[in-house]
């Protein structure tokens, strides 16, 4: 059995192939902060925090089978109402589209999951709303802006406990660095999450690894028990971690086959001629997505 994919070597290797003049330099902390759950977690109410986008009509494909689709990112934290059902997307992140099912929102948004576990007394309540943070910010912009943002709107809410969901690999710094913030504001965290290096590179007070491909980090495609079985582990994270950057590591298995581990952005298994289409369409991304940085109402870095 191979062990985890190297995400952060294998990302840096990938955007050097596609044109970036400089390996990107991953957030790195040797401590984390902690705090423990303040009171029972069947007494608690807890929020999530996701990096998936609410769908935009308007900004092309975002559905299941869609390419990676920059028109549909957003740049500024936002929340959502938890009693809905919300129509989120994940088109716009560097997820495994080979083997991520963006048809079930279970796999990386756990909602259903976690009302299941409100009805059956094993969470208190859920915080009124949920919130996506942005991950096409700089490490500065995310910690110095979005992180206090969320921070300011779950004690809004009144939460005492926070699921961080990430898809992409950025996204898994992006949790990281949100989740450090909430535990120094005095919010318990676990972060549910694929990319082990980045998410231990980074520091985190707890932390759920499921050795499952990028968009899968809430549990495998169309397997309510799976999904469930995945938040129940976050779940006793929160409650029995003893010290900050607990990793606890999921038993359960995408498939009997590793070789999965070998499709993500590996560029010694792609063609010459499909990394040079990649790096067009790349710029043509980077170019959709300096716009968008750029337009009004959007705050700079």
């Amino acid at each position: 059995m191979q062990g985890p994919v190297r995400y952060m070597q294998r990302t840096r290797e990938w955007y050097l192939a596609l044109g970036y003049d400089n390996p990107y330099a991953w957030a790195q902390h040797d401590d984390a902060p902690f705090q423990p759950l303040r009171k029972p977690l069947a007494a608690s109410r807890v929020a999530i925090v996701t990096t998936a986008a609410p769908f935009q009509p308007d900004k092309g494909p975002q559905g299941p089978g869609a390419p990676y689709n920059a028109a549909a990112k957003f740049y500024q934290v936002y929340s959502g109402d938890s009693a809905g059902d919300p129509d989120l997307r994940i088109a716009h992140v560097g997820i495994d589209r080979r083997n991520a099912d963006m048809a079930d929102i279970g796999c990386w948004f756990p909602l259903k999951a976690l009302r299941d576990a409100v009805r059956a007394g094993r969470v208190g309540e859920l915080a009124p709303r949920f919130h996506g943070a942005p991950t096409n910010r700089s490490q500065r912009h995310t910690v110095e802006v979005d992180a206090p943002e969320i921070l300011a709107r779950c004690r809004e809410d009144r939460v005492d406990a926070a699921i961080l969901v990430p898809n992409c690999p950025v996204c898994h710094q992006t949790v990281s660095l949100v989740a450090r913030h909430l535990e120094a504001g005095g919010i318990a965290t676990v972060v549910m999450g694929v990319a082990k290096d980045i998410v231990e590179h980074c520091g985190v007070p707890r932390f759920l690894f499921s050795d499952f491909p990028l968009g899968n980090a809430a549990g495998r495609p169309g397997d309510r028990a799976s999904q469930a079985a995945t938040l129940e582990l976050a779940l006793r994270l929160l409650e029995s971690a003893p010290a900050a950057r607990t990793t606890l590591h999921s038993p359960l298995r995408w498939t009997e086959d590793d070789a999965w581990k070998l499709d993500y952005c590996n560029v010694a298994r792609t063609p010459p001629e499909e990394i040079a289409r990649l790096r067009a369409e790349n710029e043509r991304a980077r170019e959709i997505a300096r716009g968008l940085r750029e337009a009004p109402g959007v705050a700079e870095n």
